[in-house]
C-alpha cells in the first residue's frame, strides 16, 4: 500500500511541476524598426479538436490583454470537429482587431470554416481551402439536416465579412466581399454556383481559384510577406507558444495515449484482484487514471460528474468482489458506470445539446466508446498474460523460495497438536462470526464456528480440523 501511495504522490508532483518547471515562456517578441504597430502570431496545424480551441482562446485573451493591432493565424488543417470549428469561428469573428490568416498548404473541411472567419487570407502557392463536408469517423456523410447547418454556418460566417451597396437609378446592387454561395458550395455538393461550381463535386479552392472567386488576398511564401502584404513596415511581433503543461495535454489526450491507459487503467485493477494484497499494479491504475483524467478536465471535456461515475464504478465492483458472494448487479452495474465514465470522459458534452443527437455527435460518441472498449479488452488480454508470465519465467525467480521442504524429511506445514483437540469442550474467547478465537485447556486458539453466530462466553464443541483451521459448534 506504501508503494502505490508514494506512487501516487509522485505522479501529482509531476503533473503540477509539469505547468511550472517545464513550462517555457508564452510569449516571443520581434521588435522591427520602431515598434508601432503590434503584431500577434498563433499557429493552427493539427486536427481541429477541443485542444485547438483552447489554445485559440488563450492566443486571442492574450492578443487583447497586450492591446494587440492585429493577429495572424498561422493555419495548416486538415479539419476536425465541427463543435471546435464552430467555436474558434465565433471568437475569432468577435475578436476586437483585426485576424487575418496564412494558409500553409491546407485549410480543409472544418479548417476552411476557421479560415473564412479571418478578416483577410493569404495562402502559399499550391495551398487549397474547402471541402467542409460533415462526415462521420469512416468518412460518410452524415445526414442532410447536419449538412444544412454547417451550410448555413459557412453561409453565415462569409456574410459576417460584409458587402458593398451600389445605387443605379431604382436598382440596389449588393456585391458581397466573400460570396455566401460559394461558401455553401463547399459543404454540398449539389449546389450550383454560376462559373464556380457546376460538376456536382464538393467545391475545393486551390490558391488561383480562391483569389479569383474573392476568397483570398494573394498567395505568399510565409509570415514575413503576410505582414509585408498588410502593409506593416514598423512593427513588433509577439507570438503565442504552448507551454509545457500544453504540450503534455496535447499528448495524453491523443487517442492512442488516452488508449494505453484505459489498458493500464483496467489491466491495473484486474492484475491487482487476481493476486493477493496491494502493490505496483494499483499503483500503476491509480497513476494511468490521473493521466487519463487530469487533461480531459483540463480540456473542459471530462465532468465533474463523470469522474464520480468512474469512481462509483470501480466501488461496486470491489463491493461485488469482497463483500457480496457472486457476481450480480453491483458488478454489471460497476462495469457499466466505468466504461460510461471513461467514455464520456472523451466527448465534450456540447455534442449532447442537439436534442435529437445523431450525425457527429453519435459518432464522436462511438467512437469513444470502441476505444474504451477494446482498450479494456487488451487491459484485460494483457494482465491474464503478464500474470502467466510473472508465474513462469525465470526472471522473477530470486523474488521466491528454490528449496522444498517435505513431509519425508520431517516438515510439517501445521501443528498437529491442533487435532487431538476434536471432541474437547471450551468456550468462546471472542465473539465468532464466522470467525474468531476459543479457550481450550487454558490456551488460545483461532477458530471457526461451523453454524451462525457463537457469542463470548458461550460454551464450545470442537467438531473437525481441516486445512489448518479448528471448526467448532456450540456445546
Amino acid at each position: 500500500m506504501k508503494q502505490a501511495t508514494y506512487t501516487v504522490l509522485a505522479a501529482l508532483l509531476v503533473l503540477v511541476l509539469s505547468s511550472q518547471v517545464l513550462a517555457p515562456d508564452t510569449l516571443v517578441t520581434d521588435s522591427v524598426s520602431g515598434s508601432k504597430t503590434l503584431i500577434y502570431t498563433f499557429a493552427i496545424k493539427d486536427n481541429i479538436a477541443a485542444p485547438t480551441w483552447r489554445i485559440t482562446q488563450e492566443a486571442i485573451e492574450e492578443a487583447i490583454a497586450l492591446e494587440a493591432d492585429v493577429v495572424i493565424l498561422h493555419l495548416n488543417t486538415y479539419g476536425g470537429e465541427v463543435s471546435a470549428a464552430d467555436s474558434i469561428r465565433t471568437k475569432l469573428l468577435n475578436a476586437p482587431m483585426p485576424v487575418h490568416v496564412f494558409i500553409d498548404d491546407n485549410a480543409a473541411s472544418a479548417g476552411a470554416l476557421i479560415a473564412i472567419a479571418c478578416d483577410s487570407i493569404y495562402m502559399k502557392p499550391g495551398g487549397k481551402i474547402g471541402a467542409a463536408t460533415v462526415v462521420n469517423q469512416t468518412g460518410e456523410q452524415v445526414p442532410d439536416k447536419y449538412q444544412s447547418y454547417m451550410r448555413a454556418t459557412m453561409r453565415a460566417t462569409a456574410e459576417a465579412h460584409g458587402k458593398d451597396t451600389l445605387v443605379t437609378g431604382s436598382d440596389t446592387l449588393y456585391t458581397w466581399h466573400r460570396d455566401p454561395a460559394i461558401a455553401e458550395a463547399m459543404v454540398d455538393p449539389k449546389l450550383y454556383v454560376e462559373g464556380v461550381s457546376d460538376t456536382g463535386q464538393v467545391l475545393t479552392f486551390t490558391a488561383s481559384e480562391a483569389i479569383a472567386h474573392g476568397y483570398c488576398e494573394g498567395t505568399v511564401e510565409s509570415m514575413k510577406e503576410v505582414i509585408a502584404r498588410l502593409g506593416f513596415e514598423e512593427y513588433e511581433l509577439s507570438s503565442y507558444k504552448p507551454t509545457g503543461m500544453d504540450k503534455m495535454i496535447g499528448f495524453l489526450i491523443n487517442p492512442m495515449i488516452s488508449g494505453v491507459l484505459i489498458m493500464i487503467i483496467i489491466g491495473g485493477i484486474y492484475f491487482e484482484l487476481q493476486s493477493p494484497g496491494i502493490g505496483f499494479a494499483l499503483g500503476a491504475s491509480i497513476v494511468a487514471a490521473l493521466l487519463y483524467f487530469a487533461p480531459l478536465y483540463l480540456e473542459g471535456m471530462a465532468e465533474n460528474w463523470e469522474l464520480i461515475l468512474f469512481i462509483v464504478g470501480i466501488i461496486l465492483i470491489m463491493v461485488e468482489i469482497f463483500a457480496i458472494p457472486g457476481f450480480g448487479v453491483a458488478g454489471v452495474a460497476g462495469i457499466i458506470a466505468v466504461i460510461t465514465g471513461l467514455t464520456l470522459s472523451l466527448v465534450d458534452n456540447v455534442v449532447f445539446e442537439d436534442p435529437e443527437f445523431t450525425g457527429e455527435g453519435l459518432s464522436i460518441l462511438m467512437k469513444s466508446l470502441s476505444l474504451v472498449l477494446v482498450a479494456t479488452l487488451a487491459g484485460i488480454i494483457f494482465s491474464l498474460w503478464a500474470t502467466r508470465k510473472l508465474l513462469t519465467t525465470t526472471a522473477f525467480t530470486n523474488l521466491s523460495l528454490k528449496s522444498e521442504q517435505r513431509t519425508e524429511d520431517g516438515f510439517i506445514g501445521v501443528e498437529t497438536k491442533q487435532q487431538s483437540l476434536i471432541g474437547e469442550l471450551g468456550v468462546a474467547h471472542t465473539v465468532l462470526r464466522p470467525s474468531g478465537r476459543v479457550m481450550i485447556q487454558e490456551q488460545i486458539y483461532d477458530a471457526m464456528s461451523e453454524y451462525g453466530l457463537i457469542e463470548k462466553g458461550e460454551a464450545i464443541k470442537v467438531i473437525r480440523y481441516e486445512t489448518g483451521q479448528v471448526y467448532v459448534v456450540k456445546a
